[in-house]
């Protein structure tokens, strides 16, 4: 008998893992035995996650509570598997679908029916990403449409800022010395005074 490992992923710092841990535990799982990540899955440049391959022996096992857990790119998916199964010839359990559990079905069907099902459910995760992104776009677009400002709010024009635009406007005075007299950068003076000039400050 190999040894039992787990494996869990939050998408950043702030995000809980606690979910995870529970369902690894309940499969009795060592807490030492448990590698976590708090990072995108985009890719598998993961420190926990390279730890816990580098460790990996013949008839070991891991654990994860679900695919995306492991990972959301189809592609990479399905090549860290076979090098898990097939050169580390280790074991995967997806602990939400029985139907992933590469210790059942050791001959050619059982095989066959495990890498349907994995493709299958690669294929939903990354197209859900795909989609999640998509729609984070169309959204930001839509607010943007709608004059919804990002990030934070420009600070407050000085109070000789009318008066230095005019200046600069009727050529009084060059760009950098409007700059200087508003205590702002050339490239902010010019920018804010572009936006004063259609009535967008």
């Amino acid at each position: 008998m190999g040894k039992e490992y787990g494996y869990a992923r939050v998408s950043d710092k702030h995000q809980k893992e606690d979910r995870q841990l529970i369902a690894l535990q309940g499969m009795n799982i060592s807490k030492k035995n448990i590698y976590v990540d708090k990072q995108s899955g985009k890719d598998f440049n993961r420190e926990g996650y390279k730890k816990l391959i580098r460790k990996l022996k013949p008839d070991d096992v891991i654990y994860v509570k679900s695919i995306d857990r492991l990972g959301r790119n189809y592609e990479d998916i399905l090549e860290q598997w076979k090098m898990i199964t097939k050169e580390k010839k280790a074991d995967i359990v997806v602990i939400d679908n029985p139907l992933l559990d590469t210790r059942r079905g050791k001959d050619l069907m059982g095989t066959f029916l495990t890498d349907v099902v994995l493709a299958l459910l690669s294929y939903v995760a990354e197209n859900e990403r795909v989609n999640i992104r998509q729609r984070q776009a169309e959204g930001i677009a839509a607010a943007k449409a709608k004059g919804i400002r990002f990030g934070p709010a420009p600070s407050p024009l000085p109070k000789n800022f009318n008066k230095v635009y005019r200046r600069w406007r009727q050529k009084e005075i060059p760009l950098a010395e409007a700059a200087r007299q508003c205590g702002m950068p050339k490239s902010t003076f010019y920018d804010r005074a572009c936006k004063y000039e259609i009535g967008k400050e």
